[in-house]
């Protein structure tokens, strides 16, 4: 949630890219009603007697070393409708019609893939289930007493959105030249069993004073420490200014789009040796460092945001706050209007390149023929053909669910499908919605909108009843309420088992109840805040597992993917047996099918899956458009000049050009000959959206 930026990651990628073949990148060969429940997973034996389940089993011991992960099996699944809520729509929408790319789900991945595909000039369209766009960065608004009440449903902590930066939604906004007004704050509050501090960002003073007077005569250790784990990672760190994810695409013409960064390698010879380290479990690092428990704390809580602590966490999750967080310009943002404004500044770009938006539109099928992906059928029976590829930006979950097995299939698809559908995944999220009234208020005392709440540090991070997290926007954004009121979102971690909600009937005595008890833990969060919200409430709404599941169209309302780093994910291609890289590939066996979303690299959080799609939408298009756009944004601001590939890439681009996009992408394949010139997209040609990449 936290905006955080993987150019590290993505360079460790390109210097091992040239060192390497790029086939590293390929992987192998190869609305029911809330009345109707959906077939349980709890595990029974042959008895019939039910077996303790292992998903609802690990909550019983939540130690703080254990990582949670939960698991299903997608391919035991029954065929059923996802859940429909009022408000969400029927998923009847959406009529015939043919496309260059078609992407599934309206998620940051899939936005900023269709916006920025339909910059390169590609007919687009993308479809959402949803009556809402933005996944899961979306606001709902409720009338109380004849006002207007917005809450957020998902992320609420974002850096780098108010100025250029290194965060890639931020770096997408200004490639579409699209504009979002927000608000900044400077801090984020934590309320502990030993009370409430505050980090402050974009002051390094103002941490280290916080490190003295947190850590009692281990303060001056503390420092000690943190610059020294700082200084370990500095290499590392400095490479998100020498390469970013925007340059990534997954073929050969990477070389050219990254070729910017060699001169950093070059002089940064040690890079090569901490390449693993990018990757790797975190923790194996600061145990190494970091021995004062508050620090110990701090960063697991800086990593949690990507579903893990530091146990579990890539290395690459801290670096940008290394680097970022202490730089006197950070902040944190509130988009003025509500979190809906992202996916809202990601349509209007979409719409200014000639892309088209379809809400309520739920894909049922994705339709393979000969192999290759040409379309999707949707819930309405309508049949909708994509001429170059389909993406999808739903989960790898819910994505198996669209590609039903048949007969005669090739292994490789078989294997994928069962490998992507028990993938592990984080828990489900619970969250509370509160409506107060603010008379006679004082919050001067919480300085910010976003807080985080922990009940004991002896307890799992990822346990849902131990974390979670406040979020008060109207202290900044007068516009969700009306005056003398908030709202607040409260929600738990990413750990909350789904088995105990499958089983009962939404609307039911024992289900409301058992909502009232699992929320219990966020409304005392609250209260160590504003003690006496419970008596302010103007009204509240509980949101649980099986509510997230169908608002945000995620499979049994996870959290996403949960891939521990230090070992390489399935369908992770050549790349994860060089490396522990923990994301299944972009890429899959099915020609034009691609992925796109928090479980791709660079993984969970806005910002993250906002680079995922910009990285499907660049390995679509040729590699001179790629190279057009990085050179183009290299000129909106200093910050970014570093974006293009410069002497290097133009060197390099008469060696790879020929081969991209890869020929699975391709809709005439295996044009001969290196060199050969792309389609000069400019998305301001009328005849655009006829045009078919590398076609003469």
């Amino acid at each position: 949630m936290i905006g955080r930026q993987y150019s590290l990651a993505a360079a460790a990628i390109t210097v091992l890219a040239t060192t390497l073949s790029t086939q590293a990148f390929v992987p192998a060969p190869a609305s029911r009603t809330p009345l109707h429940r959906v077939h349980s997973t709890v595990e029974e034996t042959t008895n019939g007697e039910t077996a303790v389940n292992k998903n609802v089993d690990q909550i019983a011991d939540t130690s703080r070393d254990k990582v949670m992960t939960f698991s299903y099996d997608m391919s035991i699944e029954p065929k059923y409708e996802k859940p429909t809520y009022p408000g969400t729509g029927n998923g009847m929408s959406g009529e015939e019609g043919e496309y260059d790319i078609i992407v599934i789900g309206s998620g940051m991945g899939g936005l900023s893939c269709s916006a920025l595909s339909a910059k390169y000039g590609s007919k687009v369209l993308c479809l959402e289930s949803h009556i809402k766009v933005g996944g899961s960065a979306h606001t709902f608004s409720r009338m109380h007493d004849g006002g207007k009440y917005s809450f957020e449903v998902g992320p609420s902590i974002f850096e780098g959105l108010d100025r250029p930066s290194l965060n890639p939604l931020r770096m997408i906004f200004d490639i579409l030249e699209e504009t979002m007004p927000v608000k900044t704050y400077k801090g984020l509050g934590y309320w502990t069993p030993t009370g409430y501090w505050r980090f402050p960002i974009g002051d390094q003073a103002g941490f280290d004073k916080l490190l003295m007077d947190q850590c009692g005569e281990d303060g001056p250790k503390a420092i000690q420490e943190w610059a020294a784990l700082r200084n370990r990672l500095k290499t590392l760190g400095g490479s998100t200014t020498a390469v970013a994810l925007l340059n990534l695409r997954q073929d050969v013409g990477f070389l050219a789009t990254t070729a910017g960064s060699l001169p950093f390698v070059l002089t940064h010879p040690d890079v090569f040796t901490d390449l693993p380290l990018t990757f790797d479990d975190l923790s194996k690092t600061t145990e190494e460092y970091i021995t004062v428990p508050f620090l110990k704390n701090f960063i697991d809580t800086m990593c949690i945001f990507c579903g893990f602590p530091a146990k579990g966490a890539m290395t690459a999750h801290l670096l940008y706050i290394l680097e970022r967080f202490f730089e006197e310009t950070a902040a944190f943002s509130v988009p003025i209007g509500g979190t809906c404004e992202l996916g809202n500044t990601l349509q209007r770009g979409l719409e200014k390149f000639g892309g088209k938006l379809q809400l309520n539109a739920h894909v049922d099928e994705i339709l393979i023929e000969d192999g290759r992906a040409v379309g999707v059928r949707l819930k309405n029976g309508s049949v909708i053909k994509a001429k170059k590829a389909v993406v999808s930006n739903a989960t790898p979950f819910d994505t198996v669910k669209l590609m039903p097995a048949t007969e005669g299939e090739p292994k490789g698809l078989t294997k994928w499908r069962d490998e992507m559908g028990t993938l592990p995944r984080h828990g489900a999220i619970s969250h509370l919605f509160l409506a107060i009234d603010a008379e006679g208020l004082d919050l001067s005392h919480i300085q910010d909108p976003a807080h985080l709440i922990v009940q004991d540090w002896d307890r799992s991070l990822q346990d849902s009843q131990n974390l979670c997290s406040f979020f008060i926007p109207s202290i900044l954004d007068k516009t969700l309420c009306p005056e003398g009121k908030h709202v607040i979102h409260v929600y738990s971690s990413g750990g909350e088992p789904y088995e105990p909600w499958e089983k009962l009937t939404p609307g039911s005595d024992e289900y409301e109840a058992y909502k009232k008890e699992r929320v219990e833990c966020l409304f005392t969060a609250v209260e160590r805040a504003i003690p006496d919200v419970r008596a302010r409430v103007e009204f509240s709404i509980i949101g649980s597992p099986l509510a997230h599941e169908a608002f945000l169209r995620r499979d049994r309302g996870t959290y996403g993917m949960a891939w521990a780093a230090g070992s390489s994910a399935p369908q992770s291609g050549l790349l994860g047996n060089l490396l522990p890289f923990p994301f299944p590939n972009l890429k899959t066996p099915i020609d034009g099918l691609l992925r796109c979303g928090d479980s791709c690299f660079p993984g969970i959080g806005t910002p993250s899956a906002a680079a995922s799609g910009v990285i499907a939408a660049n390995t679509m298009t040729h590699v001179d458009n790629h190279l057009k756009m990085l050179t183009e944004a290299s000129k909106k601001d200093p910050l970014y000049k570093f974006l293009d590939a410069g002497v290097l890439g133009q060197i390099y681009k008469p060696l790879v050009q020929g081969f991209t996009p890869s020929p699975e992408l391709r809709t005439d394949q295996f044009v001969s000959g290196s060199g050969v010139s792309p389609v000069d997209y400019t998305a301001t040609d009328p005849n655009v959206s006829e045009r078919i990449d590398l076609k003469e």
